[in-house]
């Protein structure tokens, strides 16, 4: 697909300037489609082995479009309901105590703060929050774990590159950054990393994937088991889990759901992930020059897709937006909107943004 017909896949961009894939993206006709496809399929043939044969090749091929989308090999590639459940697996699985310390950020989102509370009441813990530029040279020897932002949900800045050289591991919340910016595994850095499958990977929700490397995988714990992460599940107690990260797979996905992830994910790749990428990040940097001109204060943030701005009121200024169709959302707790720049959206759309701040 040439990226210029990217735009046509989507439905919801005929009538809306849809600036909220950080929430949840747009769905594209196919990924309906097929999921569609699944449910018929199902109704028709029933749920025997044919079907459950069916899932497992579903999962493999999204395993593999998952994969690509990170930068890294499948076979360290987890299928998960959602980022907080990858980042709850990595923190739970690391067995901390007490004496132990994770270092975070001080704009984590509640999908990674509630991990991190759950380890700090039920371990003890130790949490200790810095701002996000500076989690690298906070590392201390009680660090046991970095776990922060990859890109920031609140404004989308980026963590820094230093994480690469700390000497502990490093889990970072990849919620805005799988399907959004160029990745690499190896080159990043990173020992475990979350994403979305919702947001920029355009799919259902309840899909997210999990990179964890051959050096940590070895390292966590993992103690829900169950029939879809055990390499042989009939052989009861005596059952061993998956040697690569399919043994931190998600107990269940339906065939509909990983149906309609795959084809989202597809959509995307073959406009080619470079060009989406660069589109999507070009867009956002034409939008911040563009606030900027109507005298809104762009927030802090890097070369990704997601732009906060200020806002007199954000609550109102959102439901006023989406009222006259620019979808957009606000940051609690913050003064600010904030705009997610899609390569399928167009400069229209961020005319249209522009045009009713402006009314």
């Amino acid at each position: 697909m040439e990226l210029s017909g990217l735009r046509a896949e989507f439905p919801v961009l005929e009538r809306l300037a849809y600036l909220n894939a950080g929430t949840d993206g747009p769905l594209p006709a196919r990924a309906v489609t097929a999921a569609r496809a699944e449910l018929e399929r199902e109704l028709s043939g029933g749920r025997a082995m044919a079907h459950f044969e069916r899932r497992t090749e579903l999962s493999a091929s999204l395993r593999g479009a998952y994969s690509r989308a990170l930068g890294c090999d499948s076979a360290d590639v987890a299928l998960t309901t959602c980022t907080t459940e990858g980042m709850a697996q990595v923190i739970v699985g690391l067995s901390l105590s007490a004496d132990d310390e994770i270092v975070t950020s001080d704009e984590e989102h509640p999908g990674l703060l509630g991990a991190l509370g759950a380890a700090h009441e039920i371990a003890g813990v130790q949490i200790r929050m810095v701002p996000l530029a500076q989690v690298a040279e906070a590392v201390s020897p009680a660090t046991a774990l970095v776990a922060c932002s990859h890109v920031g949900w609140v404004s989308g800045s980026l963590a820094p590159t230093e994480l690469g050289q700390v000497d502990v591991p490093v889990l970072l919340d990849g919620a805005q950054g799988l399907g959004a910016v160029s990745l690499d595994m190896a080159a990043l850095g990173c020992d475990a990393y979350a994403g979305a499958g919702q947001k920029w990977m355009c799919g259902p929700d309840g899909m997210g994937a999990l990179w964890v490397s051959p050096e940590l995988r070895e390292r966590l714990q993992v103690p829900r088991r169950g029939y879809g992460n055990l390499e042989d599940a009939n052989e009861g107690l005596e059952a061993k889990l998956h040697e690569d990260a399919r043994r931190f797979d998600a107990p269940s996905l339906s065939a509909e759901s990983v149906a309609c992830a795959l084809a989202a994910a597809e959509v995307l790749e073959s406009a080619g992930w470079p060009e989406v990428h660069e589109r999507a990040r070009t867009l956002a940097a034409e939008l911040v020059e563009m606030l900027e001109l109507q005298g809104r204060e762009v927030a802090p943030r890097g070369p990704t897709t997601l732009v906060s701005f200020s806002s007199p009121d954000p609550e109102a200024e959102r439901t006023n937006l989406a009222e006259q169709g620019v979808i957009v959302r606000n940051i609690p707790g913050r003064p600010w909107l904030r705009a997610s720049v899609g390569a399928w959206n167009d400069r229209h759309d961020l005319e249209r943004l522009i045009g009713m701040l402006s009314s």
